[in-house]
């Protein structure tokens, strides 16, 4: 006879085990906004159902809340998540732009009998001093004087045309700049303006120098305290050819910088590359137009820095423009063309075959910085997306493009769980959010996704502040 077997400890086991495994995703998700995060919303008088929020332990199915997750939602500038995301999977952090540079003729006594070209290929990172860099090398060519032309390549992107005011009617915001295959500087110009009490005025100065403006040298200083000092110099920028100050000055301002796009972005590359070539003491018998390149192989190429590095900017500073630069260029690389609908049709391929049809199904890509009206995304899109990142192998690069609250980027100013939180934010006239990672008080580490759309949206930010706190404080041990 065989001896009876003791299943009940066996039992248990298998129990025990179904349990941890299972049990998580057996138990219903919290519906209820915390407490506090209820009550902030409450005193900035938005309604409740104008949040979605969703929070969940990384590598976990279990959910702490789960607040109208599926309802589409204008996420502002956490559409940057998405663009970023997507680049680093695809095309991966060491990925860089190049732009091809060619001195098309002959060079004798420091004379290029030809044209100068230069093909963009979207670089975002062509600041005044790479640009500089990248004429200093034409330089050390031999080429101190160019017969012919500069030509400018900017057909690797394919645009509809638009305005830099038709978002919000502002043309002058850096924010606002469109795209552009060549672009230098972001199209900006960079005015610094310095007290000198001895001659009461401040000096003004700017970069880059545009061949063609005249700015004024000086504003009057002024006493009182540093208030609106933008307002009080009472600019005017309707002529392209200069900018001229009717006010003044509060010298308790100290040295303050203001970038403001340029007024006519269409000849800012020409007026721009006329500027530094003439002021590192070039000269240019011809003029800067648009052309195609050659097909030949470039003098040199001008590389950007790693893919790494332009996301980090992206994400910390919520850049637009570079956003915008990423979301086309990402279309060229993977379908060959630069064009706004090729790059949607990429980003939500890629969102579906990444998370799955359901979780992309209200997923509206406008221009992959977020500056739109029109993008939507769900909490549980964004949710799934963090949750991927959190497991991918480039899951350290875009986690540290996140600003980290209290201490960098748009979360600088932040006071809540200060050093705790890697946060986007999203900001438009009637969106606020934040999505990332928070280290809670357990060491647990949760992923964060709240958004607000109200017309008073701005007054939400006690409210997403309050369920980062929340997600912050969970005391549960951790197993």
């Amino acid at each position: 006879m065989l001896p009876r077997l003791c299943l009940a400890p066996f039992t248990a086991s298998i129990t025990a085990l179904f349990l941890s495994v299972f049990a998580p995703a057996l138990h219903a998700a919290p519906d209820a906004l915390p407490p506090p995060v209820a009550a902030a919303l409450d005193r900035a008088r938005l309604p409740r159902d104008a949040m979605v929020a969703m929070v969940q332990e990384v590598g976990s199915t279990n959910l702490r809340l789960a607040w109208h997750i599926d309802q589409p939602t204008n996420p502002a500038s956490l559409m940057k998540l998405l663009t970023t995301y997507a680049s680093l999977d695809t095309l991966g952090p060491a990925w860089r732009w190049s732009t091809p540079v060619w001195l098309q003729g002959t060079v004798r006594d420091g004379v290029l009998d030809g044209d100068l070209v230069i093909k963009g290929s979207g670089d975002p990172t062509l600041v005044v001093e790479r640009v500089w860099l990248m004429l200093r090398r034409v330089q050390q060519l031999g080429v101190r004087e160019i017969r012919g032309d500069i030509v400018l390549d900017r057909s690797a992107f394919n645009a509809p045309e638009q305005s830099a005011a038709d978002f919000d009617g502002d043309l002058l915001r850096p924010y606002n700049v469109l795209p552009d295959a060549l672009m230098l500087n972001y199209k900006a110009l960079v005015l610094t303006f310095t007290p000198d009490p001895a001659r009461g005025v401040a000096l003004v100065s700017a970069d880059v120098p545009l061949a063609g403006l005249r700015i004024d040298a000086a504003v009057p200083l002024k006493a009182g305290a540093c208030d609106d000092w933008r307002a009080g110099l009472r600019a005017d920028f309707s002529d392209a050819g200069r900018i001229s100050f009717a006010g003044a000055y509060a010298a308790a301002c100290g040295e303050q910088i203001w970038g403001v796009a340029q007024g006519d972005p269409k000849t800012y590359n020409a007026r721009a590359l006329a500027g530094l070539w003439q002021e590192l003491g070039g000269r240019l018998r011809g003029s800067v137009r648009d052309g195609i390149a050659p097909t030949t192989r470039p003098s040199f190429e001008v590389m950007s820095p790693p893919l790494a590095e332009v996301v980090r900017d992206v994400n910390k500073y919520s850049n637009n423009a570079m956003a915008q630069q990423l979301f086309l260029s990402l279309a060229l690389v993977q379908r060959g063309s630069g064009t706004p609908d090729a790059a949607r049709d990429l980003l939500r391929q890629w969102a579906t075959e990444r998370f799955g049809a359901a979780a992309a199904a209200g997923l509206v890509v406008d221009n992959g910085s977020g500056l739109s009206r029109d993008g939507r995304v769900s909490a549980r899109l964004l949710m799934r997306l963090l949750q991927s990142a959190w497991a991918s192998p480039v899951m350290p690069e875009l986690m540290s493009s996140l600003p980290v609250s209290g201490l960098d980027g748009t979360l600088k100013s932040a006071r809540a769980t200060l050093g705790r939180a890697h946060l986007k934010t999203g900001s438009l006239r009637d969106v606020a959010g934040v999505a990332g990672y928070v280290l809670a008080n357990s060491g647990r580490r949760f992923v964060v996704v709240a958004i607000v759309n109200d017309a008073n949206a701005n007054a939400a930010r006690p409210a997403l502040d309050a369920l980062v706190q929340w997600a912050a404080a969970d005391n549960k041990a951790a197993p």
